[in-house]
């Protein structure tokens, strides 16, 4: 007696347990999401419960007992004045930087819309400090501002733009050490930023460009009223990242003046770094770091909303 031949399998019966969450979009998504969620959680959220944890102790490096000491830590930094003079400076650094970064970066984003020779030479090097390590082109940096191999300072003397007995110490000044440590965020930041709204102004459809110039528009009105509304959303997005990226930075700060002159370049980042790192008080250095959190948050918060409400107009 012969039985019949079994029925071929499917291929959604071959493929399994991954060929059912394949065709479930209610389990599809959450799949693709669990490793950039997995990612976040194992680099955020488990340092920041930690440094949570450790801000209400008073955890030091050299011992490995804690006890619980309320807001004692957070009392200690608002009480002191460097923390002032860093939340002071972190803002002002953030707000500098990103404001000539939005400027610089729209004007570079529209030259680059233009072709013209050379064309893929001049993006390379917009892109190369982006793709450079920030610890090593802030060394670079260094010996840019260096107090007596400063190129800069050579340039202006070959060309007679200081006088014989002048001669700027860019690290040893707080106005120039300053202005040093804005330049080279704004160096750092310019690439992001120039490939963002690059790509903004490139999804601008041209029809609404020669619409433009058939109704007589000039280059003014073309910016304002139609390229830069376009554009906005996704500026409003550069922007974003620019002020967490320079908020949370204590590369620049720490390789070029390590806060100095006396404190006057001090960020909230670096000082958190100086006093948990290297003074050995975690818990004071966490304290210091949360303080972090909220204003990124707040920041991030109003942006999105921004950009939302731009995208609607």
């Amino acid at each position: 007696m012969h039985r019949p031949a079994p029925a071929a399998a499917t291929p959604r019966q071959r493929a399994g347990l991954f060929g059912r969450i394949a065709d479930n979009e209610r389990w599809l998504w959450r799949l693709m999401l669990a490793p950039a969620i997995l990612y976040i959680v194992l680099l955020v959220g488990f340092p920041f419960l930690l440094s949570l944890y450790y801000s209400f102790s008073d955890a030091i490096v050299a011992s490995r007992e804690m006890n619980f000491v309320g807001l004692e830590n957070f009392r200690r930094v608002l009480d002191s004045v460097t923390f002032w003079v860093a939340l002071k400076n972190t803002i002002f650094i953030t707000v500098v930087s990103q404001v000539l970064v939005l400027v610089f970066a729209n004007a570079l984003a529209m030259a680059l819309l233009v072709d013209f020779p050379g064309k893929w030479l001049v993006r390379f090097l917009i892109l190369l400090p982006w793709v450079a390590p920030i610890s090593l082109g802030s060394v670079g940096w260094l010996w840019i501002f260096d107090s007596i191999y400063s190129i800069i300072n050579w340039t202006m003397r070959e060309a007679h733009l200081l006088g014989p007995g002048q001669w700027p110490i860019w690290l040893g000044t707080p106005e120039l050490a300053m202005a040093s440590i804005i330049t080279v965020q704004v160096w750092r930041m310019l690439p992001l930023a120039t490939v963002i709204i690059l790509a903004g102004l490139s999804s601008i459809p041209q029809d609404i460009h020669d619409a433009a110039a058939v109704d007589g528009a000039g280059f003014w009105r073309h910016m304002f009223q139609i390229t830069l509304p376009l554009v906005m959303p996704v500026a409003l997005i550069a922007v974003l990242f620019g002020i967490v990226f320079v908020f949370t930075d204590l590369i620049a700060v720490f390789v070029l003046t390590r806060g100095g002159p006396y404190d006057t370049t001090q960020v909230l980042a670096s000082w958190a770094y100086f006093i948990g790192i290297q003074g050995g008080d975690l818990a004071g250095g966490a304290a210091v770091s949360l303080f972090l959190f909220p204003v990124l948050v707040a920041v991030a918060i109003v942006f999105l909303r921004m950009a939302r409400r731009a995208e609607l107009t």
